[in-house]
C-alpha cells in the first residue's frame, strides 16, 4: 500500500534547536519533540496524491504544526476478477471496511489498514504524536472517517468530513460495495454505517465538523450522502455534536475541500491542542 504523508516545518526546527543545545553542552540530542497527527482518507477514484496536490492544506498544516498522513483508497494491482470493472467498486474504493466475501476477503482489509496497520508504521518512524491525532476523508473518505472514529472510542480526538456518505446501507454506492465486500446479509452491513453506528455510541465527546455543497449531485440528486439523516441520529446521543454546514453553490469536488480545508484544520488543531 502506498501512502504520502507531510511533516510541518516545525518538526525540522526542532530538531535542530535540540541538536544545538546538546553539542554546546556536549549532552546526546534529546528525541525530536512529536506533533499532532491528521489522517486523510479520499473518495471514490483517488489515491493518496489527491488530497496532497489539490486540497492547498500544507500553508495550514505547516501554520499550525500538523502533520497529514493520505493513505490510498484501496489495495491495487491484486489481480482480481472484478477489480477493474467499476469506478465505485474494487480499485479505488476499497469503502474502509474489511471486506468478508471471496475474493476480496484476501486483500480488502481497508479498515484495519487505516486504524491499525498504518498508524502503527506512521509512528514507528515518523516525529507524530498518537496521543494527539485527527482523522477526516471526502466522499467515501468522509464516510471512512466518520466509522473509524466511532467504532474506536478515544483513539481519534477530532474528526471532521466533506460530503460524507453518510448512511451507506441506504444509498446505492453502500449497498453495491457492501453487498461485494460484506455480502447479502444487510445486517450486518450496520457495523460499518455511520448513521448506525453514532447511535449506540458511548465514548469521549466528539466535536464531529461537516461540510456539505449545497450544488452536490450526489447529494442533491442522487441521494447518495444523506448528512442529514447522520444529524438526526445524533441528536440524541449524549457527547456527540455535529456542526452540518451547508455551502452555497459548491459541488463534489476539490475547489469545494479546497475552499474550506482550512476551517476543518483549525478545527482539528483547537481540539488536539486542549
Amino acid at each position: 500500500m502506498v501512502f504520502s504523508v507531510f511533516l510541518p516545518p516545525q518538526v525540522a526546527a526542532t530538531a535542530t534547536k535540540a541538536t544545538t543545545a546538546a553539542a554546546s553542552t556536549c549532552a546526546s540530542p534529546s528525541a525530536a519533540v512529536t506533533v499532532p497527527v491528521l489522517y486523510w482518507l479520499s473518495g471514490l477514484t483517488c489515491t493518496d496524491q489527491n488530497f496532497i496536490t489539490k486540497a492547498g492544506a500544507l500553508r495550514s498544516a505547516s501554520r499550525l504544526g500538523v502533520a497529514l498522513v493520505c493513505p490510498d483508497t484501496s489495495p491495487r494491482g491484486c489481480a482480481l476478477q472484478g477489480e477493474e470493472d467499476s469506478w465505485d467498486f474494487g480499485t479505488g474504493a476499497g469503502f474502509y471496511v474489511n471486506a468478508t466475501e471471496a475474493p476480496w476477503k484476501q486483500h480488502y482489509h481497508m479498515y484495519d489498514y487505516t486504524t491499525q496497520e498504518l498508524p502503527s508504521l506512521i509512528e514507528s518512524n515518523f516525529p507524530v504524536n498518537p496521543a494527539k491525532q485527527g482523522i477526516f476523508g471526502h466522499s467515501m473518505g468522509g464516510h471512512g472517517a466518520l466509522i473509524c472514529a466511532l467504532k474506536n472510542p478515544g483513539k481519534y480526538k477530532s474528526v471532521s468530513a466533506f460530503a460524507p456518505i453518510c448512511h451507506p446501507t441506504q444509498c446505492a454506492w453502500g449497498k453495491k460495495a457492501f453487498s461485494g465486500y460484506l455480502g447479502e446479509d444487510q445486517s450486518s452491513w450496520k457495523a460499518w454505517d455511520a448513521t448506525e453506528l453514532v447511535q449506540s455510541y458511548t465514548g469521549p465527546a466528539l466535536d464531529i465538523l461537516i461540510d456539505q455543497g449545497t450544488e452536490d449531485g450526489f447529494h442533491k440528486k442522487d441521494n447518495q450522502l444523506q448528512p442529514d439523516a447522520f444529524v438526526a441520529a445524533a441528536e440524541s446521543v449524549d457527547g456527540v455534536n455535529v456542526t452540518l454546514r451547508y455551502q452555497e453553490g459548491y459541488d463534489h469536488s476539490y475547489y469545494f475541500i479546497s475552499s474550506f480545508v482550512d476551517d476543518h484544520l483549525e478545527h482539528h488543531f483547537r481540539i488536539l491542542s486542549a
